[in-house]
């Protein structure tokens, strides 16, 4: 195990409190390879001696001006003893040894209390890895959370390379030169500006990450058997089958040879590099293969071994061993439990699975988990004729994710289509940031992640997110949901072939009038609409059939053809397939077709590009309807690609520092750690929505009559007496407020009454807010697709009906228009029989300042406005209930980090 005082945290040597968990982190390097963060501890001594040791004169010239070939004790002292507030260091390690170390020390002394000076120095052989960005990174971030506002270094003019760091990683500085050393101040509050930096900087480093995995250079196959109904025989026969293009070795302890090829007693044997391992050794032997491998600086591992956390709690313990020694020697792991991986660039050529039948080369990119699945799914490719780029079955998905082959995919020019089958995101935020950058330029289609993707003990009765709701916060993102395999293969034979549709309007070209109607009825749902329909007859020939679809196709009034060819008796299909191709090509509409009930890409409709089907084939279903819906999952995305890019909205008179010391002060040093949610009571709950610019209609709190006439005095008639529990204000019948109450004797006459009724101690009295119509907004987590926001009429009748529409935090400006209009029963705020139109722009400001507050304070689990009264000249909020809970994961803020 490799030592890290980071899993038990060390005490502070003047306050005796830990440093903050989540300040070890395991991080990616520039080149793809992980290494692990952490603050350093005073048992680092040793290691800081030894690392010091190691950096040449050169180095330690730069960092420190001046000769220094030995660390005194003092000086050891002096850099492991920190108090991880006004003095931080952190110190990035790899296989036990640290390589990096950042520092930073507060200027309190010199009269600057939130300034501190900041340094590093990395290991002279993991220069040019972007270590020294990664360290100052995530030191800005614990600088902040100490607050912390400002960084200051002294580099020498000649330290071009530390300079850089500086320049590269996104902060606005100021400089100022002395003759020898330049001196730099910025601030580090994170800007638009610094998170692109840091976002492209993940992107590089992700990607390469991935691309490790799938263009190695050698590959060893540890387990493989002689025995050809072993696991380990089956990978290494797929391998040598693909024609892949490096080395390969086979590894078993008992055998000279499989399969003709030399073997070798374990990893440490081969003589020559290994890049990628694939494992199928029993799971209580992986962590001897690791070892191996680790000594071997394999780069990558896939680990098609079973045993691990799906098959209980001992499993996982195994599990998070083996993710965590992988990690800190610098590797990325797929699996356990994974299918494999697959490259079909012929450069490259594997097949590291064990599917017995994949399809060919094209330039479609998938990510599953489940391995019995991934199996079934190739071979539904490979039927279909829809070639892949890149496959990748992560089993439990322990490391490599799928938001790591987004990164990939984003960045690789042989793939144009992304399809995945997701069970869940392991970081839902950062999955909706990466889907909507993706997704302006390849099309990213996902089977059913909503609640049903989670297994079932995950599922909160509460959420109120339905299939529906979900696939609507997925859309938000641009991603393409479906609901089956069969779907989403549909989707991906047109968009991967064919141009997108420029509009709604669609022509069927056929033999049959019925084969039209279904079309018609198949893409309503889609927004489709059928604006010509050319019945053939059964006996129509090859150029009539052809010309058909080239007028078809040149109609400046329709977007995308359906043509259908399946007569009723044997013909030559050929001439037909060709002349369909021919009218196709081209023309700039999307063709699909329904030829002779083929499902896929047959030959006869293919373009062919280095053997392969590619632009311009047309694609064949079985049926009008599902050619009708695939033609309008296409048009959807389209009209979702076409709207203008938007930008997270930030409202003004947002006061964060508040709002984030009020939830310290209510969580305590519980944040983040605890497991028991908290509710605010309705005071706080109005004192945190303030610092957002959310004003709660002013209350008081009263137990006796004589205090609530007093409150109705000081708020102004005319008042509310309401109870307090959420069981009588949310009754239909109203009986738990008395409205609209003129004066003292009404106040005292309701106080009576509604104690009486109620039996509570305490109640409400709240000034009238102006009439208008009720809606509610909420902030729930959902287990599958994270913190989301919804907005709908408020009222029991809304909620048994469903129609309330959610979208993912943050919103953005095209968001909070969106979610606005989403609701079947939205048009009631435009006004309804007489009623006066409600006051849009408040209500939306209302949504825009709420998800600002979720997106900022992820200790808020729930948040409740219901009701918000739309009125005409405002929407003003009747009652507000928060709760906090423990953070479930680190929100995709700050510092960058794997999971």
């Amino acid at each position: 195990m490799t030592d890290d005082p980071g899993t038990a945290p060390p005490r502070r040597p003047d306050t005796g409190a830990p440093f903050p968990r989540h300040w070890s982190a395991d991080v990616l390097a520039s080149d793809g390879g992980t290494v692990h963060l952490r603050p350093i501890s005073p048992s680092d001594g040793d290691r800081v001696v030894a690392f010091h040791a190691g950096l040449s004169e050169r180095t330690r010239y730069m960092r420190w001006f001046g000769p220094y070939p030995e660390m005194s004790a003092r000086d050891v002292a002096h850099m492991t003893g920190v108090d991880h507030h006004d003095r931080v260091a952190l110190v990035a390690v790899l296989g036990g040894r640290i390589i990096a170390i950042g520092i930073y020390e507060s200027l309190a002394g010199s009269g600057r209390p939130q300034a501190a000076e900041v340094a590093f120095v990395v290991a002279d052989d993991h220069q040019g890895r972007g270590l020294g960005t990664v360290l100052l990174e995530h030191l800005a971030g614990a600088a902040a959370e100490n607050g912390f506002t400002l960084f200051e270094a002294e580099v020498l003019a000649e330290n071009r390379a530390m300079l850089s760091v500086f320049r590269d990683a996104g902060y606005q500085l100021s400089r100022s030169f002395d003759g020898s050393t330049v001196h730099v101040e910025f601030a580090i509050d994170p800007t638009d500006a610094l998170l692109a930096v840091r976002n492209a900087r993940e992107l590089g480093s992700e990607a390469r990450s991935v691309a490790n995995l799938l263009r190695p250079g050698s590959v060893a196959i540890i387990g493989a058997s002689t025995d050809p109904r072993k696991v380990g025989n089956a990978l290494l026969a797929n391998v040598i089958a693909g024609g892949f293009q490096g080395p390969v070795f086979p590894v078993n302890a008992e055998a000279r040879a499989v399969r003709g090829i030399r073997s070798y007693p374990s990893v440490r044997d081969i003589p020559d590099p290994v890049d990628l391992a694939i494992v199928a050794v029993p799971a209580e032997t992986v962590g001897d293969v690791l070892q191996d491998c680790l000594a071997k600086n394999v780069k990558t591992m896939v680990v098609v071994s079973a045993g691990f956390a799906e098959s209980g709690e001992a499993g996982a313990v195994a599990q998070r061993t083996l993710v965590h020694e992988i990690r800190a020697h610098g590797m990325r792991l797929v699996g356990p439990n994974a299918l494999g991986v697959i490259n079909t660039d012929p450069e490259v050529a594997l097949n590291a699975t064990l599917a017995p039948r994949v399809p060919g080369r094209g330039r479609v990119g998938f990510f599953c988990q489940s391995g019995a699945l991934g199996i079934a799914i190739l071979d539904t490719a490979a039927r279909r004729q829809l070639g892949l780029s890149t496959f990748v079955s992560a089993g439990n998905r322990a490391d490599l994710s799928g938001n790591d082959l987004l990164q990939y995919w984003d960045a690789d020019d042989a793939t144009d289509v992304i399809l995945l089958y997701l069970e869940s995101f392991g970081n839902p935020r950062k999955f909706s940031r990466l889907a909507r950058r993706v997704s302006r330029n390849k099309p990213i289609i996902a089977v059913k992640a909503g609640r049903t993707a989670v297994a079932p003990s995950q599922i909160r009765s509460d959420s109120g997110i339905d299939d529906e709701s979900a696939r609507a916060v997925l859309e938000q993102s641009g991603v393409i949901q479906v609901d089956t395999i069969a779907d989403l293969f549909d989707s991906a034979s047109v968009l991967a072939h064919q141009p997108l549709p420029a509009g709604p309007r669609v022509a069927v070209v056929g033999n049959s009038t019925v084969l039209g109607v279904l079309a018609s009825s198949a893409g309503e749902p889609f927004g489709l609409t059928v604006v010509a329909q050319t019945d053939l007859g059964p006996g129509a020939g090859v150029d009539e059939f052809g010309a058909a679809v080239r007028a078809a196709t040149g109609d400046d009034g329709v977007d995308a053809v359906i043509a259908v060819f399946v007569p009723p008796v044997a013909v030559g299909a050929e001439a037909y397939a060709r002349a369909l191709v021919a009218a196709a090509r081209d023309c700039g509409k999307t063709v699909v077709s329904t030829f002779l009930g083929v499902e896929g890409i047959p030959d006869a409709l293919a373009v062919h590009d280095d053997g392969v089907a590619g632009r311009g084939s047309v694609p064949s279903y079985p049926g009008p309807e599902r050619a009708a819906a695939a033609v309008g999952r296409a048009w959807r995305y389209a009209r979702w690609r076409a709207r203008p890019e938007s930008e997270v909205e930030r409202p003004e008179g947002l006061d964060v520092d508040r709002a984030r010391a009020l939830v310290a002060a209510e969580w305590g040093d519980s944040v983040g750690h605890g497991d028991d949610a908290r509710a605010l009571d309705e005071p706080t709950s109005a004192e945190l929505l303030r610092c957002y610019g959310i004003e709660v209609a002013p209350f008081r709190e009263v137990t006796t009559a004589d205090e609530a006439v007093r409150a109705g005095a000081d708020l102004g008639y005319p008042v509310v007496v309401k109870a307090v529990s959420a069981v009588w204000r949310g009754r239909l019948d109203g009986e738990g407020a008395r409205l609209d109450l003129p004066g003292p004797d009404a106040v005292r006459a309701a106080f009576a009454e509604l104690a009486a009724l109620t039996g509570e101690s305490a109640l409400h009295v709240q000034r009238m807010a102006p009439r208008g119509v009720p809606v509610v907004i909420r902030v729930r987590d959902d287990p599958s697709l994270g913190s989301l926001i919804s907005f709908g009429l408020a009222g029991a009748t809304f909620e048994l009906l469903g129609d309330h529409a959610h979208r993912a935090v943050p919103l953005t400006a095209v968001d909070a228009d969106e979610i606005l209009l989403a609701p079947r029963a939205a048009p009631l705020l435009d006004g309804f029989r007489g009623q006066a139109a409600a006051d849009r722009s408040a209500v939306r400001d209302l949504l825009v300042r709420v998800s600002a507050l979720a997106d900022d304070l992820p200790e808020v689990r729930e948040l409740a406005l219901d009701p918000v009264l739309a009125a005409p000249d405002g929407a003003t909020v009747v009652s507000a209930r928060i709760r906090l809970g423990p953070v479930p994961s680190r929100t995709d803020t700050g510092p960058r980090r794997l999971s």
